[in-house]
């Protein structure tokens, strides 16, 4: 009888465990195309006030680059329009305006028709209240897109991970992002880690370096693109003699700090360039303690794509920045991942 119940247990738990696998991928896959997002408001709105303010939200400058690019690409659809078609989209933001409307608010779902599918939905009474709405809850609707569009580029970069390249990180600064097929290890040191996808008319590079810690300021905007400079000058020289890369003084960088999965780092945007030339492009780092508070790590991803739009590039290469993970992390994110099927 025991065995027996022995068994029975093992057996329900490997049901319940393929269920989990499979009750995501039941769904369709999403369709439309990165950095794109769906908007489900009535014609009349979407050429108002709601519409505009929707339009401000979603589809303002990205920052950081030099030609004018939306942050995100954006498809109005009416509500009688919002078919079957469209309900597989990865980004989907739905206005649902009724006197009828229960609850108020902003729900935040996903995986609702397709995988991995991102739906924000605002209900509301009225236009001005869904304004309202839209204006209080903005930040956290752009960093929900935003999540939702960088984890799609994380999952693709750990299915398609060069598994050669994590390591080499690793030895120089005890941890890793992962990296997807198409990278190239192009120059390791003691302190730095230079890997790069560089094809005819673009470069998406991933810097990774260290340094000793100070007591005071690690995180000053002075202090990071202080360091930043002197340990590319040494690393990443450009085309000619005498050139390298280094920080763009044509705009201030920012730093901003962020909490993100346990991790809080600085954040830093601005533009690099190569001294004596005619190169540059965005750039984004993280700035954070080593494991031991010893040194500074920095992981910074940047774009070189002149004859391109860049907002996607930066996006894809900001998402290999967000990947980084200590080992402990990655055993601990896999026993995670395999507990929920």
């Amino acid at each position: 009888m025991n065995k027996l119940l022995s068994i029975l247990a093992t057996t329900l738990a490997l049901i319940a465990a393929v269920g989990c696998k499979t009750s995501a991928t039941l769904l369709p896959n999403v369709s439309g195309k990165a950095g794109e997002v769906i908007v489900v408001m009535d014609k009349a709105n979407w050429e108002g006030n709601l519409g505009t303010q929707a339009r401000e939200l979603l589809a303002s400058d990205c920052p950081y680059l030099a030609q004018r690019e939306p942050l995100y690409s954006l498809v109005n659809i009416t509500p009688a329009g919002f078919v079957d078609m469209f309900k597989v989209h990865r980004n989907i933001v739905i206005f649902n305006i009724s006197s009828q409307v229960e609850n108020e608010g902003v729900v935040y779902r996903n995986d609702v028709w397709s995988h991995p599918q991102c739906v924000i939905q605002v209900s509301s009474h009225s236009a001005d209240s869904a304004l309202n709405m839209l204006v209080e809850s903005g930040p956290r609707i752009l960093s929900t897109i935003e999540q939702a569009e960088r984890d799609r580029v994380i999952t693709n970069s750990k299915q398609y991970e060069d598994h050669s390249l994590a390591p080499q990180v690793r030895e120089v600064v005890g941890g890793s992002p992962h990296f997807p097929s198409g990278y190239k290890l192009k120059k390791k040191t003691d302190e730095f880690v230079w890997i790069a996808d560089e094809r005819q008319y673009t470069i998406q590079g991933i810097l990774v370096y260290k340094y000793p810690a100070a007591e005071v300021d690690n995180f000053s905007e002075e202090n990071i693109i202080a360091h930043r400079n002197e340990i590319l000058q040494r690393n990443v020289p450009g085309m000619f003699d005498n050139t390298w890369m280094t920080t763009s003084t044509y705009v201030t960088p920012t730093v901003e700090f962020i909490r993100f999965r346990g991790r809080q780092f600085a954040q830093t945007r601005g533009f690099w360039e190569v001294h004596n030339d005619y190169m540059g492009g965005p750039f984004v780092s993280h700035s954070f303690y080593s494991k031991d508070n010893k040194d500074i790590i920095v992981v910074e991803g940047f774009v070189y794509a002149p004859k391109y739009d860049k907002r996607q590039y930066l996006r894809q290469v900001e998402s290999i920045v967000y990947s980084f993970e200590w080992p402990a992390e990655e055993a601990g994110a896999e026993k995670e991942s395999s507990k929920k099927g």
